[in-house]
């Protein structure tokens, strides 16, 4: 484990939130806007790793995020991360500050901007985890069980169970993760101007740190591409189990 002393930016930005904890671990995420693909699906990770636990007594998690107060507790309704993990950003200063890439930028817009990534230009990661999400991957978990309920649109409700029926267990089927995405795509979409605080701000990626007690930084990294939010997108959350325990 590599470990690295405490940057002054975020010494600035533990010292400005407040974010001091007794406990041995700090994770400090930076997202990019909240209504971010990659925002939704890391924070519903976190939301998960906090309600199981198992690392309560040992980790603290601050997230940041480009938003409004309106779109934090929708945010936080939504992916179940707690209103006081969050904190709202009014624009991308932190994420610059911290040499956070910015994403593509043609000079069209933010728009253009992410829609070229989302084709693979400047974010090939994008095309392989789109791909990802419909042919399944038997190295990751599944993320529905069987009595989870799935309604998209309004129009195609259906449970967990039709994954198992139709492709087994015990591993992240066919077309899961794709509805896993398109059902956050959908809560997005419908609640745009809460999430989007500005289009230009659409390409803005995000980054991860872990401070141990004091404040040494034992683990980082930095978000490139869409839906390239971890080192290790098939277990995102593992590089965490894997220096804590």
């Amino acid at each position: 484990m590599t470990i690295h002393k405490l940057d002054d930016k975020l010494k600035i930005l533990l010292k400005e939130f407040k974010c001091k904890s007794s406990k041995k671990y700090k994770l400090i995420v930076i997202f990019g806007l909240l209504g971010d693909f990659d925002s939704f699906e890391y924070a519903i990770n976190l939301g998960k790793l906090i309600n199981s636990k198992n690392l309560e007594k040992d980790l603290d998690i601050y997230t940041f995020g480009i938003g409004n107060h309106k779109g934090k507790e929708k945010f936080s309704a939504f992916t179940k991360l707690p209103m006081n993990n969050i904190q709202i950003l009014s624009d991308n200063k932190l994420h610059d500050s911290l040499g956070i890439s910015q994403g593509l930028n043609v000079g069209l817009g933010g728009w253009v901007n992410m829609l070229l990534m989302l084709s693979g230009i400047s974010s090939m990661t994008t095309i392989r985890e789109v791909l990802r999400g419909y042919i399944g991957d038997k190295n990751a978990s599944q993320i529905y069980g069987e009595i989870d309920d799935i309604n998209l649109f309004n129009k195609f409700k259906f449970s967990g169970n039709l994954f198992k029926k139709t492709c087994g267990e015990g591993y992240l089927r066919p077309f899961e993760l794709a509805t896993f995405r398109l059902n956050n795509m959908i809560e997005i979409i419908n609640n745009w101007e809460d999430y989007i605080l500005s289009d230009d701000y659409l390409p803005q990626r995000g980054a991860t740190f872990l401070l141990n007690q004091d404040n040494n930084v034992v683990y980082k990294y930095y978000a490139n591409e869409i839906l390239s939010y971890s080192e290790k997108m098939s277990k995102p959350m593992e590089f965490i189990y894997q220096i804590i325990n």
